[in-house]
């Protein structure tokens, strides 16, 4: 009955992850789905083929980009934020997320963010970030100067982290991508790949 117990909760452990993503992705397809074939319902009327609405949201995604990528259509771009931006409680949500996006998919006059490990002189304390701002000149009065860069540190099974302002001295650059910084920083850097022991072996 032991060993039972045990094979249940390692398949279920191995299908728990599976089935989650399965779902999610399936309810963001119909989602997308009826989203789109609403907005473009009036100009195709009852005619439907499955999968159209995320072929056509897929394009409009695309086109969308396009066009962002011109000054004009930036400008404008501007314009419908602007409202956004400038209520109360709208602004801090909508800042937030565009904040958090961009960081993402930073703009082509950006500069590219960097992973790096801090570390502390006379410690062995490494601690894994992403530098996000190369210089503090353009921050209030008040912070130490000198060669110092701010360094975002990313928490554990948390979506959240701290930005401490450091020496850059401090700092060692490493072959990581963003991606990858937060997506192991995520979960602990816990080690993956390894063949679970049977412990009946």
């Amino acid at each position: 009955m032991k060993r039972i117990y045990q094979y249940f909760f390692r398949g279920l452990l191995t299908a728990l992850p599976l089935g989650l993503t399965v779902y999610l992705l399936y309810i963001f397809l119909v989602w997308a789905e009826e989203t789109s074939i609403w907005w473009i319902r009036p100009f195709i009327g009852e005619f439907y083929a499955p999968g159209m609405g995320i072929a056509l949201g897929l394009l409009s995604i695309v086109l969308l980009g396009y066009l962002i990528s011109h000054r004009l259509f930036h400008k404008l771009l501007a314009l419908v934020e602007f409202p956004l931006m400038n209520l109360p409680v709208v602004k801090s949500i909508y800042s937030s997320l565009k904040s958090f996006a961009d960081y993402f998919a930073p703009h082509q006059d950006m500069p590219s963010q960097q992973a790096v490990i801090l570390r502390m002189p006379d410690s062995q304390l490494e601690l894994v970030g992403l530098v996000t701002r190369q210089n503090l000149q353009s921050l209030p009065k008040g912070f130490l100067q000198g060669d110092r860069v701010a360094v975002f540190l990313p928490m554990g099974y948390n979506i959240g982290g701290y930005t401490v302002f450091v020496p850059r001295a401090w700092l060692q650059p490493i072959e990581m991508s963003v991606e990858d910084v937060m997506r192991t920083s995520l979960f602990a850097w816990i080690e993956q790949g390894k063949e679970p022991e049977d412990p009946d072996e």
